[in-house]
């Protein structure tokens, strides 16, 4: 067999898009983002952040309507542009949904470490002055294995694991926050802004494309839907994403917030928990909150384990990297190569620790940022170029153009350096090695023409 195995249902894209998309930075990293917008700046810039993805979002259905191909922004640039943009493009979204899975790895290992302090014991080097615990590596490399092996297995096997796990994480979510807020005060939501709130908001934007890359994943399993699946439920699933997704950052910001006295905790690690069960007094409520937060971890990790090998694939049947992670394994008809090459790159990218999680989310929003916008232009370019694929009323035509914009803006927002909180150091250093990799897997390969 050489195609993908055809199985997936109009349910598992949903808990793709959003399962990709809401990891565990509302535990593990909410402190930043509250001490970038402060109270209601974080909400709003979730809100307005989210919704500005809705355009985007509509561009992409349209697309993967279109055109089914698990190179998503691959194929779509392929159609109107040069090889060298497409290949850039591609390589910048694999990027975006690779990044996330050493991040979920190190951040497994912090989690446990908080249910069992005794983990965070043996320390083997530290990382921009960070400590690696060897409990740490071990459950966050014994996690990638488990999901490297589901995924070399077969797509309904990882389509299962994720369905289960993010209808888990929505129930959980439910639970401890109906529990938590019912104990909560509007005097605990000072202050509302941690700057000038025009900066508050600003700042929390910059990172919402991080945390909301994933509704386009659903492209990347385009070929693997079941034959009776009906192509327009791959713009339902991707809407539904986003929106379901802003929702959930707005609710659990809003939630952390009104349950306890923010600002006083931003120094506790995963303040999230803390808050919680400082306004219940009870620890159990913290065991919710972590079951909820594993759940979510094990989704994210996997979906975007998904989406990176699908692109990787991609690459590979194209020419553009070595056409070995190309292969469709004949059995599970699987891209095993491309599986087993995410596999092994997250479980050394994570060795870096906790150091990577704060700059991997910098890096990550403006990869996905550039993505969209390359995609965007794609489309307003397929418009005009090729009618057949895109037919576009005025309307729809602006649409397109805002979508545009809105991922042009956010990438320079982290580039320009007059911008508040654009890249550091270490973030261009990361974008860097990422893109002289990109470099070095096509410095010996002809890129297939148009």
């Amino acid at each position: 067999m050489n195609t993908l195995a055809r199985q997936l249902r109009a349910v598992d894209y949903f808990t793709l898009g959003w399962g990709t998309m809401v990891g565990v930075g509302w535990l593990v990293v909410m402190d930043d983002w509250l001490l970038r917008g402060g109270a209601l700046g974080t909400l709003l810039g979730f809100v307005i952040g989210g919704a500005l993805l809705l355009p985007i979002g509509w561009v992409y259905g349209k697309l993967v309507v279109a055109m089914p191909d698990a190179a998503g922004e691959v194929a779509y640039t392929s159609a109107v542009f040069s090889p060298r943009i497409s290949f850039a493009t591609g390589w910048m979204m694999t990027l975006a949904y690779f990044i996330v899975c050493p991040w979920e790895a190190v951040a497994v290992g912090r989690i446990a470490g908080y249910i069992l302090p005794s983990l965070d014991s043996i320390e083997l080097y530290r990382i921009a002055g960070r400590p690696v615990y060897l409990p740490h590596l071990v459950i966050g490399l014994s996690l990638t294995a488990l999901l490297t092996v589901l995924n070399y297995r077969g797509i309904r096997l990882s389509a299962t694991f994720q369905n289960w796990t993010s209808f888990g994480t929505l129930a959980l979510f439910v639970v401890f926050v109906a529990l938590g807020i019912r104990r909560g005060s509007p005097a605990n939501i000072q202050p509302l802004f941690t700057h000038t709130p025009l900066i508050s908001i600003l700042l929390v934007i910059q990172i919402v494309p991080y945390f909301m890359t994933g509704f386009e994943s659903v492209g990347k399993a385009a070929e693997e839907a079941s034959p009776d699946f009906r192509a327009r439920g791959f713009f339902r699933a991707i809407w539904m994403a986003i929106l379901i997704g802003i929702l959930f950052y707005a609710s659990i910001v809003a939630a952390v917030v009104f349950v306890a006295p923010w600002r006083q905790l931003t120094g506790e690690k995963f303040m999230t928990a803390v808050a919680f069960r400082q306004a219940l007094g009870a620890q159990w409520i913290v065991q919710i909150i972590l079951a909820a937060a594993l759940l979510s971890l094990f989704k994210c990790f996997n979906g975007n384990f998904v989406a990176a090998s699908r692109l990787l694939f991609a690459l590979g049947r194209r020419g553009m990297v070595d056409p070995r992670a190309g292969r469709i394994h004949s059995r599970h008809q699987t891209p095993s190569t491309a599986v087993l090459c995410i596999g092994f790159a997250t479980g050394t990218c994570m060795l870096l620790g906790d150091a990577i999680l704060v700059p991997i989310t910098e890096v990550g929003s403006v990869a996905c940022a550039i993505g969209w916008s390359a995609t965007c232009a794609a489309y307003l370019a397929l418009a005009n170029a090729r009618r057949d694929v895109a037919i576009l009323s005025a309307g729809e035509r602006g649409m397109a153009w805002f979508a545009l914009a809105v991922g042009v803006t956010m990438a320079l927002m982290k580039i320009i350096p007059i911008v508040p909180g654009h890249f550091s150091v270490s973030e261009w250093l990361a974008l860097g090695i990422w893109i002289a990799l990109g470099v070095a897997a096509t410095a010996s390969r002809k890129l297939i023409p148009k």
